[in-house]
C-alpha cells in the first residue's frame, strides 16, 4: 500500500501496544516509505513513548507521558500535548521534542543536539551534562539544574533553582528571573551584544515570547577542570 506524505496516522495506545507503535516508527529509518506525520492519542502516562526515533517525521501526542518519552530522539519532531515525567528528550541527537505543559527532572539530559521546548516549568537536574542540545523553559527550572552542562544552551524565561551549573564545562545558561545559587565553579558573566542574539534566536525558535536583553548570563568561571602547572605535584 503507497501511504501519502502528507497523510496523519492515527494511533490509539488504548487498543495499541506501545511496543508495536514504537517498532512502526522505528521502521521508518533510512527514509523508508511510510506515514511522515502521526497523532498519538490516549498515552496515559505511558513509559518511552516515541523513543529512539530516527527518521523526519513528526509525532504528536495528546496526551501525557511518563518516563523517556522521545529519548535518543535524531531528526523527528515530537511535540507533547500535555505533561512529561522524567527524562524527556534524554540523549536526544537531532530534530525537535516540545511540551505544552510541565517536565519531571533530568529534561533534556546528556543531549547532544537538537533543540527542547518546554513551555511550562522544568523540575531539578534540566539539562544535567548536556553535550550540544538546546533547551528552552518558558517557566523555571529546579535544582541543580546544568550540573556538568559542557556544551548547548539553557535559556530559562523564570527562575532557576539551587546550584545552577555545578561543575559546568562550556555550556551557556541564560536565565531572565532570579537564580537561588550557583553550583561550583559557576559564575555569572557579561551579558554581550552576541548573547542578546543567540538568546534572541533560541526564543524565536522555540516560539516563545520574552525580551532577550532581560536575561543574565552564567557560565563556566574555567577554574574546577583547568590543569595548572604550578599545581602539578598535586596531580
Amino acid at each position: 500500500m503507497v501511504v501519502s506524505a502528507t497523510e496523519v496516522e492515527h494511533v490509539d495506545l488504548a487498543t495499541t501496544p506501545l511496543r508495536e507503535l514504537n517498532q512502526r516508527l522505528h521502521d521508518l529509518a533510512g527514509g523508508r516509505p511510510g506515514p511522515r506525520h502521526w497523532r498519538i492519542v490516549n498515552p496515559s502516562g505511558a513509559h518511552a513513548v516515541a523513543c529512539g526515533l530516527d527518521a523526519e517525521i513528526e509525532v504528536e501526542i495528546q496526551g501525557h507521558v511518563g518516563y523517556y518519552c522521545a529519548g535518543m530522539n535524531k531528526l523527528a519532531t515530537v511535540r507533547v500535548h500535555g505533561n512529561a515525567s522524567t527524562g524527556i528528550a534524554e540523549n536526544m541527537m537531532s530534530g525537535r521534542v516540545e511540551v505544552d505543559g510541565n517536565v519531571s527532572q533530568s529534561a533534556g539530559a546528556t543531549g547532544r543536539g537538537g533543540l527542547l521546548v518546554v513551555h511550562g516549568n522544568a523540575s531539578s537536574r534540566c539539562g544535567i551534562s548536556m553535550k550540544g542540545i538546546d533547551i528552552v523553559v518558558g517557566g523555571s527550572v529546579g535544582h541543580m539544574s546544568a550540573f556538568m552542562a559542557q556544551t548547548g544552551c539553557l535559556v530559562v524565561c523564570g527562575d532557576a533553582g539551587e546550584a545552577l551549573g555545578d561543575s559546568i564545562y562550556e555550556a551557556r545558561l541564560y536565565v531572565r528571573g532570579g537564580v537561588t545559587s550557583l553550583g561550583a565553579d559557576c559564575i555569572e558573566k557579561e551579558m554581550r551584544d552576541e548573547h542578546v542574539t543567540q538568546v534572541r534566536g533560541l526564543l524565536e525558535t522555540a516560539g516563545i515570547e520574552a525580551d532577550p536583553a532581560a536575561f543574565r548570563r552564567y557560565g563556566s568561571a574555567r577554574q574546577l577542570y583547568t590543569f595548572k602547572v604550578d599545581n602539578a605535584a598535586a596531580y
